[in-house]
């Protein structure tokens, strides 16, 4: 699926809205620079791997963040503080019965911090479209294909909400440290376009 996106159209639009906002005198080159060297700082989908491993083995841990991520993140030293404004995380967890996947559906909110730079594909209007309306064909494009009965729910980030998929723990894994297990766990099972 991948290579049927592009961001060309996305960042040429963001282009132009910066050169509008530089010309304007809303805001300094150097401003922008800060701005977002602020925000990718420490930005990786290690982060978000360091979180998954951790709701694995900590099943108080995984409570707390199913019910206020942003308030369990500091027991990993993350937060989602930074950039403009803090924004909230919800984490949705992957089960037998239920699996999740990301989108924002206006232009591409993402959970940066936590996953780090989005993918392209993620940006793109053919994967924001498509997702939402068949969200199991654009799975299988990834070579996610889940069974029919499992229920697929498709979570929609905006500029104040932002989302991580917690995916399923492997079977096999008993007895794994956290490092073992983070280092299983992909961006794209982050964002429900795999399985982990």
């Amino acid at each position: 699926m991948s290579g049927e996106h592009t961001s060309a159209p996305v960042a040429a639009r963001v282009r132009r809205l910066e050169e509008r906002l530089l010309g304007a005198g809303v805001v300094a080159q150097e401003q922008l620079d800060a701005s977002l060297a602020a925000m990718l700082k420490g930005a990786s989908p290690v982060n978000g791997a360091r979180i998954a491993a951790r709701a694995w083995t900590d099943e108080g841990f995984r409570e707390r963040l199913l019910a206020d991520a942003n308030a369990a993140l500091p027991e990993v030293g993350l937060s989602m503080a930074g950039g403009i404004q803090e924004q909230r995380l919800k984490v949705v967890e992957n089960t037998a019965t239920t699996h999740h996947v990301l989108v924002c559906t206006l232009c591409s909110c993402y959970p940066v911090g936590l996953l780090g730079p989005s993918p392209s594909w993620y940006k793109s209007e053919a994967y924001r479209s498509r997702v939402v309306r068949e969200p199991r064909a654009v799975l299988a494009e990834f070579g996610l294909v889940l069974p029919d009965d499992t229920a697929i729910t498709v979570w929609d980030s905006s500029a104040e909400s932002r989302y991580m998929v917690l995916p399923r723990r492997p079977d096999d894994t008993a007895g794994w440290s956290e490092p073992e297990l983070a280092a299983l766990v992909t961006r794209e099972g982050l964002i429900g376009t795999a399985a982990v």
